[in-house]
């Protein structure tokens, strides 16, 4: 089984948010380019929700404190 890198694992959500902000809109026209545009939104915040936690061990069990804040 793989050894979790809490440190390493929420780098790579905060550099798949960073992906996501750099990458360019593909050249759609009309809805298709809204869905795309709203996706990679939400996939952002996403991304960079995880990234901005804050991490333990409690009761065998990982907590993510996640700022609503900020």
């Amino acid at each position: 089984m793989a050894r979790l890198d809490m440190d390493e694992f929420l780098k790579r959500f905060a550099d798949r948010a960073q992906a996501v902000r750099d990458r360019g809109v593909p050249p759609l026209e009309g809805q298709a380019r809204k869905v795309f545009i709203e996706g990679a939104e939400r996939d952002f915040f996403d991304y960079s929700l995880i990234a901005s936690a804050e991490w333990a061990v409690e009761d065998d069990k990982l907590i993510l404190r996640i700022p609503l804040s900020g």
